[in-house]
């Protein structure tokens, strides 16, 4: 890209996009709200939401409240993560912060449930979106956020291909609690190297019967 001529890009909207394993739809309370309440309330679900700006769910009165908020934000943008082999919304992610004038976007408020995180459905989740981002609309920065403390977090950020670029100290309040924020990015000119580890990675081939992986995602980087 010349650096000299960037003239904007256009903002993502809802969309279907789909992957080997996975697929991301337009956030449905109707569609997705059944299948995400119970996944939301499986076991560890007070660690899964420690670092969310929203709690685990009462009941499914207020959980379809929520949805329904979530489902009409432009920014951010919600989508449900469907696993293709079940075709059941076992998680969903955002893309937020939208800045077209710049072409910087980012992937929040994720939250994959035990069905999917640590797989490669979750790994092609975030696959999906970067392409969208850099490949689809043209953004020059993917961003990826999350309070300095979630080592989990961090560690998914690291895998994915990210590169870390600071903490933001006293950078917001979550939950009453004052957050430091660590900050991690891809740039455009990465993605294309980025890119090819995604796609090599998540090949059938890397798989065994069991579906485990045979390569590491860090190991196509290299």
């Amino acid at each position: 890209m010349d650096r000299q001529n960037w003239t904007g890009a256009p903002k993502p909207r809802h969309c279907l996009l789909e992957g080997r394993y996975t697929r991301l739809d337009p956030l449905s309370p109707a569609r997705h709200g059944q299948a995400l309440f119970q996944s939301a309330l499986r076991p560890g679900a007070e660690d899964r939401f420690r670092y969310l700006f929203d709690e685990p769910p009462v009941d499914q009165l207020s959980f379809t409240a929520w949805l329904e908020t979530a489902s009409t934000s432009h920014d951010p943008l919600f989508f449900a993560v469907i696993d293709r082999a079940t075709g059941r919304a076992e998680g969903r992610q955002a893309l937020m912060r939208l800045d077209p004038i710049h072409g910087v976007i980012e992937i929040g408020h994720i939250l994959w449930g035990p069905a999917i995180a640590r797989t490669r459905v979750a790994t092609e989740a975030l696959a999906l979106f970067a392409a969208y981002a850099f490949d689809t609309l043209g953004y020059r920065r993917f961003e990826w956020k999350c309070d300095s403390r979630n080592a989990p977090s961090r560690n998914a950020a690291a895998r994915f291909g990210f590169t870390f670029e600071g903490i933001f100290r006293h950078h917001m309040v979550v939950k009453g609690e004052s957050r430091d924020t660590a900050w991690f990015s891809i740039i455009s000119p990465e993605w294309p190297r980025i890119s090819a580890a995604l796609t090599a990675w998540l090949a059938p081939s890397n798989f065994d019967e069991a579906g485990q992986q045979r390569r590491r995602l860090e190991d196509f980087r290299t």
